[in-house]
């Protein structure tokens, strides 16, 4: 029998920042991964998209000028830029997999099943350990309607080789507001099917409005309180049947969420509680099995669903299970991206809740459109609203523009170091830029 002091099940970000820490302190550690070495996040997720969406932005600042430097913006070219983002893909696999062999941690390939609270059975070898720490991500989920088999997943959207004419996602979430700003970068008609009327719900539902509208701008059709019944092929196109609404498509992109992988690990032989929203944690993320962890995107907890959060999850572990601490873990305020055209962000106290407690909090709306720097790029919106306790401290921001993505994080540093408006206003920043803007917005 292969006996490990701890046993990693997942080779994505959790799972391998997991690995190494443990390792680093001289434990004997094995990663199981099943599908492909790096997780979801590098392989076809954030990184691959990212790189999508450079096109998109280096296109957005050409058609922002139109007439002030540049005659017309170019449509993407699908072909060359999803093979741009293959060069950074393909290395992904082999090179995660390498990288924790030369750390002289063991990579075991296959799918990984409990057979007892300490055992796992892998190709039919058994694996025990005194520890374990699951961490196996979350995939696509799948409507359960008529002809889901002719629904497609982002992570075939990633790995189209050639962009349709017409392309339709239904859902109305992070996913589909992405993907269809590329699509529609490209040239493509794109449609965004949602069966309320209240996309991307976390956010300031004004905000919200404004950036459909913005997408509304460059093309983008959406179809509100439309519940898909039916997906249906015909010759090469697709049929999406709501009843009293129809659409024919060339290709039917499915962004309905994610969902966590469990239901293959045979949790219940290691009498680790789960449900569909996932692995079930204490406050150290302990599963009911307390030499078993969970962490990462596969924990059900309200924190979002992020690479970074993944990897903070990580490091709390190693430092339980190498008794470095006993506290309880604690999240900092955490930013969250929506990268549409514009960037549309949040972090910390909510614009709901603020206006719920007028009392605690107090909201500056600010209309950013004309400042210098987004005025330089031609940006044709840009909107903060800054959330303030008692105290006049930072405590929430929900930002709008092609530049939230930085100024997010700004503003996130702010929040958790708990920093004043003197201490801001003290700090010399390079200028002009989303830094030194810093100090009117708090």
């Amino acid at each position: 029998m292969n006996k490990f002091d701890a046993i990693i099940i997942g080779g994505g970000p959790a799972g391998l920042a997991e690995a190494y820490a443990l390792k680093s302190s001289g434990k004997d550690i094995a990663v199981v991964e099943n599908y492909q070495w790096g997780g979801t996040c590098p392989n076809r997720g954030c990184d691959p998209k990212k790189m999508l969406l450079s096109g998109v932005q280096a296109r957005d600042r050409i058609a922002q000028l139109k007439g002030k430097g540049f005659e017309d913006a170019p449509f993407v070219k699908w072909p060359e830029i999803e093979a741009f983002k293959d060069t950074y893909t393909s290395k992904i696999p082999e090179g995660s997999r390498n990288g924790i062999v030369s750390a002289g941690i063991t990579a075991i390939d296959g799918s990984p099943k409990f057979i007892s609270d300490n055992q796992i059975n892998v190709n039919d070898d058994i694996y025990q350990a005194d520890k374990f720490v699951i961490a196996t991500g979350q995939r696509p989920s799948r409507l359960n309607i008529e002809g889901k088999e002719n629904l497609l997943t982002s992570t075939d959207f990633m790995n189209l080789k050639s962009m349709p004419k017409k392309i339709t996602f239904i859902g109305a979430g992070y996913i589909a507001f992405e993907l269809a700003t590329i699509a529609s970068s490209t040239g493509a008609e794109v449609h965004i099917v949602h069966h309320n009327d209240r996309p991307l719900k976390k956010f300031d539902t004004s905000y919200v409005d404004a950036l459909v509208k913005q997408l509304e701008n460059r093309g983008i059709q959406f179809h509100f309180n439309v519940d898909t019944k039916s997906i249906a092929k015909f010759g090469d196109q697709y049929v999406l049947d709501a009843g009293d609404f129809n659409l024919v498509s060339d290709l039917v992109i499915g962004a309905t969420g994610r969902i966590p992988n469990v239901d293959n690990l045979d949790l219940e032989k290691a009498n680790v509680e789960y449900s569909h929203k996932g692995i079930k944690t204490n406050s150290k993320l302990q599963t009911t099995n307390p030499n078993i962890y969970a962490i990462g995107d596969v924990v059900d907890k309200d924190q979002p669903k992020l690479t970074p959060v993944a990897g903070y999850d990580a490091r709390y572990v190693a430092d339980v299970i190498l008794d470095r601490t006993d506290k309880d873990i604690e999240y900092p305020a955490i930013p969250t991206l929506v990268y549409g055209s514009p960037e549309l962000a949040r972090v910390g106290i909510s614009t709901a809740e603020a206006e719920k407690n007028p009392d605690d909090y107090s909201i500056v709306d600010q209309d950013l459109t004309k400042w210098f720097t987004y005025y330089r790029t031609n940006e044709p919106i840009s909107k903060a609203k800054i959330i303030f306790n008692k105290d006049k401290q930072i405590v929430g921001a929900t930002l709008m523009s092609n530049e939230a993505d930085e100024m997010i994080n700004y503003l996130t540093l702010a929040i958790n170091k708990k920093m004043t408006h003197d201490e801001i206003v003290n700090t010399i920043f390079a200028y002009p830029t989303p830094a030194s803007d810093l100090e009117y917005l708090m």
